[in-house]
């Protein structure tokens, strides 16, 4: 998230309230009779991702640990802590097993709402992972070593050593496109080819190219919006017109070979104010749909684009969310599934798309198959 949405964050318990409370009973996530559970037991689970043929890969943000630890951005009155709790969940005929593990993971003692491994991407045996930060360059390094990866899009042969392929946070605090001031969270990207990416920074409010080729920012998402506090803080009183960032996650090309961008917005995460955005190089951002909640991924199938929204009635309502089939220009969005338990990430496959659940749980995340027939 970015720098005033944790600042503003900070203010309230109830989103960490609602995750604390949840993740202490995460088999009450596991019924929705309209999906199929094909994956259980993950630790924080975000962006999913198909590899080969039917192998999906799911980017686990993991736990947190033993420290050392840094001011929570989420409550002034806690603390993340650091640990080797990341990984990436393969999941292949029928079965799934972690097959990377020891990825940084930034978490509260209950273990939910962490920072870390964010999205992946398979390619034959190269793998690439996006790792969260939700901070800047000078708090990475209070971490020491271990948290070295934070931040970063890191790449490398499975089985074998992983190396940072770009530094996302680094750039972010040599460059702040957005000008608010630095703060990177890498929680999205796309393969380009085999050297470069684009990389949703949400911490940054922008999409930018990094590898081979260089680095630069493609777009940057605008944050000069507002809505109605919810209840009274220290901006006021109920209903004082709040500033709210665009907060983008998650990135796809699009058949026309544009990129599309999905945006959960910032506190106080108001209902229908999620845009998806059309990204032509060298050209500003335009607007696809709007009316949209939270929204945290995207897929497409075919021409048609699917989002997930994180929570349907704004995130402080509490985090029950759906899929939902975007209409172009529109502001009304058909619901694919509902009542969805903190649902994430989604990638289709043919008919079929598979969403992450539970996605800030330590342990009671899911991944669910529906059909888009």
């Amino acid at each position: 998230m970015s720098r005033r949405t944790k600042a503003l964050l900070a203010a309230t318990s109830a989103v960490a309230l609602t995750a604390t409370t949840l993740a202490a009973a995460p088999a009450a996530y596991a019924d929705n009779p309209s999906t199929t559970v094909v994956a259980s037991g993950l630790n924080n689970p975000r962006q999913i991702s198909f590899g080969a043929g039917q192998t999906l890969y799911v980017a686990e943000s993991g736990t947190g640990g033993s420290g050392p630890c840094l001011p929570n951005p989420e409550d002034s009155s806690d603390q993340v802590c650091l640990g080797a709790t990341g990984s990436i969940t393969e999941i292949s005929r029928g079965e799934q097993k972690r097959i990377v593990t020891g990825l940084p993971s930034l978490a509260s003692a209950e273990g939910g709402g962490a920072s870390g491994p964010a999205d992946v991407d398979v390619r034959g045996n190269t793998i690439t992972i996006a790792v969260g930060l939700g901070g800047t360059t000078e708090s990475r390094a209070q971490l020491g070593a271990g948290g070295a990866q934070l931040g970063t899009l890191l790449t490398g042969r499975i089985g074998s050593s992983l190396s940072v392929a770009a530094d996302v946070a680094a750039y972010e605090q040599a460059h702040d496109p957005d000008g608010a001031g630095p703060d990177s969270n890498p929680t999205g990207f796309i393969a380009l080819d085999s050297h470069n990416w684009a990389v949703i920074d949400a911490g940054g409010n922008d999409l930018i190219k990094v590898g081979k080729r260089g680095e630069s920012t493609v777009a940057v998402f605008p944050g000069d919006r507002t809505a109605p506090a919810p209840f009274a803080g220290p901006w006021g009183d109920a209903g004082t017109p709040l500033p709210y960032q665009s907060v983008p996650t998650d990135v796809v090309k699009g058949p026309d070979g544009a990129f599309y961008v999905s945006e959960l917005t910032g506190f106080p995460f108001p209902k229908g104010a999620s845009t998806i955005w059309k990204v032509v190089p060298g050209q500003a951002p335009t607007v696809y749909a709007t009316g949209l909640t939270n929204v945290t991924s995207l897929d497409f199938k075919g021409n048609q684009l699917y989002a997930v929204q994180l929570a349907d009635n704004g995130f402080l309502a509490g985090p029950i969310g759906s899929v939902r089939k975007v209409v172009p220009g529109s502001t009304d969005h058909p619901v694919v599934v509902g009542g969805l338990q903190m649902p994430y990430g989604i990638a289709i496959r043919g008919n079929d798309a598979y969403i992450t659940t539970g996605a800030m749980l330590s342990g009671g995340g899911e991944v669910h198959r529906i059909s888009l027939r």
